[in-house]
């Protein structure tokens, strides 16, 4: 084959591959920031949940449980008894009956139409605490809410209803405000012109309550201003106590495909999530960029060439790139060894004309020469200083007069 048939054999490929190692050197810092996020969310979560455990459930003895009104309800004969399902909670309504409905809206659009359809010709009393406007208007029909929180906790009751004036003062401010277009309806408790506490009368003799707020139901308030005169007139009615605590395993209800999973988190966790996912997307994004090959540039000052060789190294050595050195390396020889044996720089890389003209010279059959001076990158850093002093040792024979 002559010499111009031939083409120069391209440099062996590089490969900067981050190693195991390097991959956790890189990605510790995000993990640890995610541990540290994720430990924190816990603590918090742990942190703001140990108050609200058991939150509205007349067997809770903690602050923001409801045993104590139970207990008040025991000393006046009403029995309490508690259920979780709506179809047991449907079952229950009747004349001698106050259902109390302890959190409307997680129930789905068709259970709030079947509970108002089994309780409005019960004859009973239905107490919803703090309906909002999910529920509010299938619940208690020609009543709309208004969420905004009065300036005023306790408020007066303004209002005939006996068991708003036996009560006095009661803690309902922070809570729901209602409007309503019934005339018939008793308006209790204002705030900022608004009732937090409605009594609506039915047709078949009973009556639906709407308590704006939940505070005169907790442990920790009952002994408050009237709390526990109010809870004990609304709820002791009757001879018997239904405590509906709505759970989101009801499956007593068939699944309308109204409400998801997504639809009963709030906002707020939708929105910190998507910021998460974008945060993390974009810190993969710049721990995962990679470094473009070595450009050479003017320095500003001088430097010991020991020194430059030295700093490109370590460069090497840091991302394991054994490839790029030992293709440095050889090129360096080649490049010397071509002068040596009357070789024109230009084809000092190419095999064709540089093998032979070395296997003249050394009287060497050439493999050996080609394996060394061409072959493929070492495996490992042992093998790449093996290759260093085989190069050094070639280059010595042929400067060897």
């Amino acid at each position: 084959m002559t010499p111009e048939a031939t083409t120069a054999v391209p440099p062996p490929a590089t490969s900067v591959s981050p190693t195991a190692r390097q991959t956790w050197t890189r990605a510790r810092g995000i993990l640890l920031a995610l541990v540290l996020l994720l430990a924190a969310a816990v603590a918090i979560a742990a942190l703001r949940s140990g108050d609200q455990h058991g939150r509205l459930d007349p067997r809770s003895a903690d602050p923001y449980g409801s045993h104590a009104v139970a207990a008040l309800l025991a000393d006046h004969a009403v029995t309490t008894r508690v259920v979780t399902t709506l179809d047991e909670a449907r079952a229950a309504a009747g004349p001698h009956t106050t259902l109390l409905v302890a959190v409307p809206d997680l129930l789905t659009h068709d259970q709030q139409t079947r509970l108002h359809a089994a309780t409005t010709p019960s004859g009973g009393r239905t107490v919803l605490v703090a309906p909002g406007t999910p529920s509010v208007g299938r619940l208690a029909p020609g009543v709309t809410a208004d969420p905004a929180p009065g300036f005023d906790t306790a408020l007066e009751p303004g209002c005939v209803l006996p068991a708003a004036r036996s009560a006095g003062s009661a803690e309902l401010g922070d809570g729901v405000r209602y409007s309503t277009t019934l005339r018939t309806a008793d308006a209790c408790f204002p705030s900022d012109g608004l009732p937090t506490l409605l009594r609506i009368p039915q047709t078949a003799g009973g009556d639906t309550v709407l308590l704006g707020a939940p505070d005169i139901l907790y442990n920790t308030r009952l002994d408050q201003q009237g709390n526990a005169s109010l809870a004990l007139h609304l709820l002791g009615s009757r001879p018997h106590l239904v405590w509906y605590l709505p759970s989101l395993t009801d499956d007593s209800a068939p699944a309308t495909g109204e409400r998801g999973f997504l639809d009963l988190l709030p906002s707020g966790w939708l929105w910190a999530t998507l910021q998460l996912f974008i945060a993390a997307a974009l810190a993969a994004l710049w721990r995962a960029r990679r470094f473009g090959p070595l450009v050479p540039e003017k320095l500003p000052v001088a430097i010991r060439a020991s020194e430059t060789t030295e700093g490109r190294a370590r460069l090497y050595a840091k991302v394991s790139a054994r490839d790029r050195a030992a293709a440095a390396l050889r090129s360096a020889t080649r490049t010397r060894l071509a002068p040596l044996v009357g070789i024109p720089a230009t084809q000092a890389h190419t095999p064709e004309t540089l093998l032979p003209a070395l296997s003249h010279r050394l009287h060497d059959d050439g493999q050996p020469l080609h394996d060394l001076l061409f072959g493929p990158p070492p495996g490992d850093d042992a093998a790449l200083v093996s290759l260093a002093d085989r190069l050094d040792a070639l280059e010595r024979e042929v400067r060897r007069p």
